[in-house]
């Protein structure tokens, strides 16, 4: 799960740009991963009452480890840092809206732009970009800086879709 995440950090260290490979092979593994579980949970009729639980908990510790991981190779910039703290913390505010309109309207709310696919293919594109131009640190500073505002606009997005689903209700 962290894997992809050490990955990035250690390629903030300057130590080889080839750990951002790593990590963009690591990030896309976990995506698979996490696919298929889903698949055989629901499709095999494994579907267990804790399977959200300890299906979303996993997703959320990743989602901060990586784009905190991007912030340190951020760093470079000002405030780089930062925006991945904010990019993680968004991350995870958009995954709470989704579950609890899930609790409240019993279908998730998966709409985008920034959803956790999105997210991931991002970071990916990010660190091929990093390890083919090293140089340029920046790509994570701008990857960051769309996807926080993305993350703004999928927070949005969602709540007034709930909101909507939850006034039609009344």
């Amino acid at each position: 799960m962290g894997a992809g995440a050490v990955l990035i950090g250690f390629a903030s260290g300057n130590l080889s740009h080839w750990w951002l490979l790593g990590a963009a092979l690591l990030i896309q593994l976990r995506l698979v991963c996490n696919l298929m579980d889903g698949m055989v949970a629901i499709e095999g009729g494994k579907k267990s009452a804790t399977g959200d639980l300890y299906n979303e908990v996993p997703d959320r510790i990743a989602d901060v480890a990586i784009l905190a991981g991007c912030g340190f190779c951020a760093s470079v910039q000002p405030w780089g840092m930062h925006l991945g703290w904010l990019a993680a913390a968004l991350a995870v505010m958009t995954a709470y809206i989704r579950m609890q309109g899930a609790v409240l309207t019993d279908k998730h709310d998966f709409r985008g732009p920034m959803a956790k696919p999105h997210r991931m293919a991002l970071v990916t594109v990010t660190c091929i970009f990093g390890m083919l131009m090293p140089e340029l640190f920046d790509w994570f500073f701008g990857a960051l800086a769309l996807m926080v505002a993305r993350e703004i606009i999928t927070a949005w997005r969602r709540l007034s879709g709930i909101s909507s689903i939850l006034k039609g209700r009344s």
